[in-house]
């Protein structure tokens, strides 16, 4: 027998609210939809209630879904949170996910993927057929589109600060190798093996042509003489006029300080 899930809908979004709890009611294996309209309306109802999942915005009169969260499972609640907010900042997910968020989608989603999210917290017991489920991966990608222009936002602010112009090719080879190295550090160990390689194939060109390319970006920024700007991105006195770090060095600092920071 599938099993029959509770919902609460804590959103302070009236249309939203509506709208999502309509099409909740209509769908298989619901066995019940709430709504809670404030930050303690919700923490109440779930420690009371302990609903099977709780689809919840961050932003919430009284207190916050970061909160309602905490509260929540300090009094023993079970139930699996799953945030729909229009806060797509790194910091936010980050901290969302530390407080035990199974899932984090961004504003505005589609029901019939929030439906599938919401079953994919119970993959081992409950058994999918329906065919917009497909449709859950845009949702991924979307959230995986949006951490990545914000990375690489990041990334530009830091070109910016220590003097790399956006037209040359280092530019871009360089912010790669970065965005590489934050996703699996042991790259680093590997740069003529892996990370060379991997970035040459990406803008079809050679290793050797992305080694040049990203020496060149470093040492325009060194000639450009912003030795402060560059020490201040790092927080520290890392290097003088008369000393350059190897292309490895400064993919390892950039990418240490975007991990530092979240």
């Amino acid at each position: 027998m599938e099993k029959q899930i509770s919902v609460l809908i804590a959103d302070e979004n009236k249309e939203q609210v509506s709208k999502l709890k309509s099409f909740l009611e209509t769908q298989e294996n619901i066995l019940s939809v709430s709504v809670a309209i404030d930050g303690e309306d919700a923490c109440n109802k779930i420690i009371l209630n302990n609903p099977d999942v709780v689809i919840m915005d961050l932003i919430l009169s009284g207190i916050d879904g970061y909160e309602v969260i905490t509260k929540a499972k300090e009094n023993g609640a079970k139930s699996k949170f799953i945030v729909v907010s229009s806060l797509s900042n790194d910091t936010f997910v980050q901290k969302a996910m530390l407080c035990g968020v199974e899932y984090y989608m961004i504003k505005p989603v589609n029901c019939d993927v929030l439906y599938k999210r919401i079953f994919d917290l119970f993959e081992n017991k409950v058994e999918i057929s329906k065919p917009e489920a497909v449709e859950s991966e845009e949702s991924v990608a979307s959230v995986k589109s949006s951490k990545n222009k914000l990375l690489e936002e990041k990334i530009t602010n830091i070109f910016i600060t220590v003097g790399i112009p956006a037209h040359i090719k280092g530019y871009y080879f360089l912010r790669e190798a970065i965005k590489m190295a934050i996703e699996n550090p042991e790259v680093i160990n590997s740069i003529t093996k892996r990370l060379y390689p991997s970035i040459a194939e990406r803008f079809d060109t050679s290793a050797s042509k992305v080694e040049r390319a990203i020496r060149h970006a470093i040492e325009v920024a060194w000639n450009r003489g912003k030795i402060e700007n560059i020490n201040s991105v790092f927080g520290v006195k890392v290097y003088s006029n008369n000393e350059k770090p190897t292309n490895g060095e400064f993919i390892a600092l950039v990418a240490d300080k975007m991990l530092i920071e979240g």
